[in-house]
């Protein structure tokens, strides 16, 4: 973790704003740390999204493969019988 910090300027939806505010005065809360938590958050959701679908993928590929596999094998002891 590094301690550096980049500013920016971030427009948002009303309503969300007056959620955000509503939440960080129940959590005694800092904004910046607020949202900076809720990024990190929402970041590690994305990954896991990605990895999810890529692991999906690679199932369905390893599951054709399989596939192919036990059909040659069959197809193997079916000729040698």
């Amino acid at each position: 973790k590094t301690d550096i910090m980049k500013t920016l300027s971030l427009k948002l939806d009303l309503d969300v704003f007056d959620e955000t505010e509503k939440i960080i005065m129940q959590l005694d809360k800092p904004r910046n740390r607020y949202i900076n938590e809720a990024l990190a958050m929402y970041n590690r959701y994305n990954a896991r999204k990605k990895l999810r679908a890529k692991l999906l993928q690679e199932s369905q590929a390893v599951y054709k493969n399989s596939l192919d596999v036990a059909r040659d094998f069959e197809n193997f002891l079916d000729e040698n019988i």
